[in-house]
């Protein structure tokens, strides 16, 4: 069967290739859960708040290296879509090279990494004496954690997506499992649970390269040294990553922004704001799992040169992303008080809450557009259109704050609304030229 004869992407591709990375997500926020019951077991604040700070440095740490999972996802769906095994097998390698290189660089410049994350967060002495020693335990694994993006970009952009839950099922519950061996039955409290995410990651890393090398061993060809060190190939990896790691880190700014701001405006305000950001959360776990087809799917689609198909790929997997969001936000209106209620007891927070809970209930279905196009764009490697898109977002948001900024936190949300909205307007500019460079 030829290229042009093949197959246009359908419904259940779509899902197949989503499903798994919904679920996926969704084990997620239960390693959060897991560890804080574990350690709240102890009886002290002081050791839930050591954790909460702790793995707070390493999420905005590590979300910074989210180019790894995203540029790889890009470059793999292209390489597959043209059933390049040599270009497969590089994609992988100059993944793992810069992982490797830059979780080497993380743990070199651990100590500077430490005082500057401590010197921006304020905690009691034996909190941050605690949250030092996680850090420092964990911080050993940056190498491992950045290869398990590398990894699981490269999985998905085979569409290999039942591996890429494999892995990450394996991950979430040897570190729950790990937990609680550390923290109740070796009374290790806080290092505990460092040293479960460290090992759990460590474990992580060399699963999946296992599970690489049986990928590897059924692709036709072999390693290309040569396709491996190609001056072009490597200027236009680290491009790809380079652009993506700016626009996550302007992404990174208004969402602290945001926070910053609640915090401006009270205690009882950003209680509340915190409790709502859980819905956006909630929601990022679903979408993304659209998201990532669209990256595996367009990617495909380009490095077979099918306008066609991508053209498929984007409508249905735009179709099923869209229908979500809107469940989420019908859901979230009709539910959300309940869940504001679970979440917190505080009366005046739960007041606070639901009278800001329509802009997190709209969220959903006005940020699903950024959320396909960020996929759509990522599968077809153009991460410059996505740095662009960030920096005029970004722009949009700080004028549209401070031009609502009578209107208090109310004008907080509609601008981190807006701010959602422009990400997809802005890429929406450019996506003519993206259909256009798939030949059809």
């Amino acid at each position: 069967m030829t290229a042009e004869a093949a197959p246009l992407p359908g419904h259940k591709q779509v899902l197949t290739v989503a499903l798994p990375i919904v679920i996926s997500g969704l084990t997620t926020p239960l390693i959060g859960l897991v560890d804080t019951a574990a350690i709240g077991q102890l009886g002290e604040a002081k050791y839930i708040a050591a954790v909460a700070v702790g793995a707070l440095i390493f999420t905005f740490l590590y979300w910074a290296f989210g180019f790894l999972r995203m540029g790889t996802t890009g470059l793999t769906a292209q390489a597959h879509g043209a059933k390049d095994g040599a270009e497969i097998r590089a994609a992988l390698g100059r993944a793992l090279f810069i992982a490797g290189t830059a979780g080497l660089g993380l743990v070199l410049l651990q100590l500077p990494l430490r005082e500057a994350a401590f010197s921006l967060i304020e905690a009691e002495a034996e909190t941050e004496s605690l949250a030092r020693a996680y850090f420092g335990i964990r911080i050993w694994s940056a190498p491992f954690t950045l290869a398990n993006f590398a990894l699981l970009g490269w999985f998905i952009g085979q569409q290999r997506m039942k591996t890429a839950l494999l892995l990450q099922l394996f991950l979430n519950g040897l570190n729950a499992g790990l937990d609680g061996l550390f923290v109740f039955g070796f009374e290790m409290g806080v290092e505990g649970i460092a040293y479960g995410t460290l090992i759990a990651e460590t474990s992580a890393a060399f699963l999946g390269l296992a599970l690489a090398l049986r990928i590897l061993k059924a692709l036709p060809g072999g390693w290309d040294i040569a396709r491996l060190k190609d001056k072009l190939a490597l200027m236009r990896t680290v491009a790809v990553n380079r652009d993506i790691m700016i626009r996550t880190l302007l992404l990174m700014f208004a969402f602290a922004f945001f926070t910053a701001e609640g915090a401006r405006q009270g205690d009882t305000v950003l209680a509340a704001n915190t409790v709502l950001m859980q819905f956006v959360a909630f929601t990022a776990y679903f979408l993304d799992g659209f998201a990532f087809a669209a990256e595996a799917l367009v990617g495909e689609a380009l490095g077979a040169r099918r306008r066609e198909a991508l053209k498929r790929a984007v409508a249905l997997s735009t179709f099923w992303a869209a229908l979500t969001a809107l469940a989420l936000t019908l859901g979230f209106a009709a539910l959300g008080p309940y869940f504001i209620d679970l979440i917190t007891t505080a009366e005046d927070v739960r007041a606070s809450a639901r009278l800001y809970l329509l802009w997190a209930a709209a969220l959903p279905i006005l940020s699903v557009w950024c959320y396909q196009l960020d996929g759509i764009f990522i599968g077809a490697t153009r991460t410059g259109d996505m740095r662009n898109a960030a920096i005029l977002s970004l722009a949009t948001f700080l004028i549209t704050w401070w031009a609502l900024l009578p209107f208090g936190n109310h004008g907080l949300w509609a601008a981190l609304s807006i701010f959602n909205f422009a990400r997809a307007l802005f890429l929406l500019r450019t996506y003519p030229r993206l259909v256009a460079s798939a030949h059809a």
